[in-house]
């Protein structure tokens, strides 16, 4: 920060404004001959004074991001794992998993859903951990399984992994069907009870 932003902050500041309203408050007194010689010595102990009863200054809240601007940035993030998992050669009973997931995910980002911010961190890691690492660890995995063949087919893993990610999301419709249930009923009852 340079010295005149740092001199303009000064003179914006609340301790420089209080102190130049008490200031000037010691010209009045000046002016009318109460101060006598000293004026300047009462006009600059009025501004000190003022300075120092100021209320000190609060620094800016900070902004973090509502619920709208993280889901928008995670349907941007969902569309990169779009583009990544569109290249990816896997098998159809994995691709088929996934699949059913890319679709429930794809509505869980639709506006005006997803806003508990417990639902918004599952939906934020899957996106931009679970999904990308469970792809790409079977991609290598199936690489060496190919060198070394005998082990565990890496598809199993990725399947069930898949599956459990599924499942996951399904928790998280699951809750939004049941909010969306419960936000009907109270409307109902609200409604019934008005017209009695």
């Amino acid at each position: 920060m340079g010295t005149s932003s740092r001199l303009l902050g000064y003179v914006e500041s609340r301790k420089n404004l209080t102190g130049s309203a008490c200031g000037l408050a010691g010209v009045g007194i000046a002016l009318t001959g109460a101060a006598g010689g000293l004026w300047p010595l009462v006009v600059t102990g009025l501004y000190a004074a003022g300075a120092l009863i100021a209320p000190p200054e609060r620094p800016g809240t900070p902004h973090f991001p509502d619920a709208d601007e993280q889901l928008d940035a995670l349907r941007a993030d969902f569309a990169t794992l779009r583009e990544y998992l569109a290249e990816v050669e896997l098998p159809s009973a994995a691709r088929d998993r996934l699949t059913e997931l890319d679709a429930l995910v794809e509505a869980l980002l639709e506006p005006g859903w997803v806003s508990d911010p417990e639902h918004l961190h599952v939906l934020a890691r899957a996106v931009r951990q679970d999904v990308p690492e469970a792809v790409d660890t079977f991609v290598r995995t199936r690489w060496w399984s190919r060198v070394a063949p005998g082990a565990e087919p890496p598809e199993r893993h990725l399947v069930r992994q898949l599956s459990l990610l599924h499942g996951e999301m399904s928790e998280i419709a699951v809750a939004l069907r049941q909010a969306e249930a419960i936000r009907q009923e109270i409307h109902t009852r609200y409604l019934e009870e008005r017209g009695q």
